[in-house]
C-alpha cells in the first residue's frame, strides 16, 4: 500500500513538472512575439527634414501610415521603434512642408521598400530623389483661359460647403492623383477652375488632400444617378457652368 502511494506521488510530481515546463515555454513564446526593434538609417542625399512612413502589408500605401518617424536631422538620419513584424516603408519630403497629400514636382520620395524587424537594430539606407514633372495644378497655376468648369459645392443639407475643392480627373477610375484641383470654396460654396484644354473629365469634391477619404472627411463625386462617376465633357473655349457637387461626411 505504501509503495502504491509513493508511485502515485511520484507520477503527480512528474505531471506537475511537465505542465510547468509547458507553461514556461508558452510564456517564453509570448514574450518573444511581443518583442520590439529599432529601424534606423539615413535618407540620402543626405536629406534633412524628410519623414519615413511605415505601413503594414495590405495597408493603403497612400493613406495614413502605421508609424511615422520624426523628420530627419541635417545628416538625413532617422530612427523609430517598431513592434516585430514585416513592413513597407517610403520616405517623403514635401516642398510645402505638409505631412499629407500627393507628392508633386519639387518634392522628394523614395521607392516603396520592404523591411523586417525582429528585435535589435535594423539599419536601412533610403534614397529619396527629387520628383520632376507631373505638378499638381491649382486654379491659380493654370493660365486664365476660356476653358473651365464652374458650379457650387453643397453639403447633405443643401448648404454651401466652404473650404472644399473640386478634384478633376481624366479617367473614370479616379484612382490616381487628380490632374487639376480648384482653390478652396468660400462661404458661398462656389468654385471656378480653368483647364488648359477641353476634354472628358471626372469630378470629385472633398476637403482634404491625399489618400482615400477618411472618417469625418467631406467627400462627393459628380454623378447623374449612375454607379460610376458621370463624365463631364468640356469643349475648347467653353466654361461649363452649374456643374454642382454634393459632399457628405464619411462614416
Amino acid at each position: 500500500m505504501l509503495k502504491m502511494m509513493t508511485w502515485k506521488l511520484l507520477l503527480a510530481g512528474v505531471l506537475l513538472t511537465l505542465l510547468a515546463g509547458c507553461g514556461g515555454e508558452e510564456a517564453s513564446t509570448d514574450k518573444a512575439s511581443s518583442g520590439k526593434g529599432r529601424l534606423q538609417g539615413q535618407i540620402t542625399m543626405p536629406l534633412e527634414g524628410a519623414t519615413l512612413y511605415v505601413y503594414q502589408p495590405g495597408m493603403d500605401l497612400y493613406g495614413p501610415a502605421f508609424a511615422v518617424s520624426e523628420t530627419t536631422d541635417s545628416d538625413g538620419r532617422y530612427s523609430l521603434e517598431l513592434p516585430d513584424g514585416d513592413y513597407v516603408v517610403v520616405a517623403r519630403k514635401r516642398i510645402d512642408g505638409t505631412e499629407t497629400g500627393p507628392v508633386v514636382a519639387g518634392d522628394n520620395r523614395s521607392e516603396f521598400l520592404q523591411v523586417s524587424v525582429r528585435g535589435g537594430e535594423v539599419d536601412l539606407a533610403v534614397s529619396a530623389p527629387l520628383k520632376i514633372g507631373d505638378q499638381r495644378s491649382f486654379t491659380g497655376d493654370v493660365e486664365v483661359s476660356k476653358t473651365g468648369l464652374a458650379g457650387t459645392i453643397t453639403d447633405s443639407d443643401g448648404q454651401p460647403a466652404e473650404g472644399t475643392r473640386v478634384h478633376v480627373y481624366d479617367h473614370v477610375q479616379m484612382s490616381e492623383r487628380p490632374k487639376y484641383v480648384s482653390e478652396k470654396t468660400g462661404p458661398d460654396g462656389r468654385y471656378l477652375i480653368y483647364l488648359p484644354a477641353g476634354g472628358t473629365y471626372y469630378l470629385a469634391a472633398r476637403d482634404k488632400f491625399g489618400g482615400p477619404p477618411k472618417l469625418g472627411d467631406l467627400y462627393g463625386r459628380y454623378d447623374q444617378g449612375t454607379i460610376e462617376p458621370s463624365a463631364v465633357i468640356v469643349e475648347e473655349g467653353q466654361v461649363l457652368k452649374d456643374v454642382d457637387l454634393t459632399v457628405t461626411k464619411v462614416w
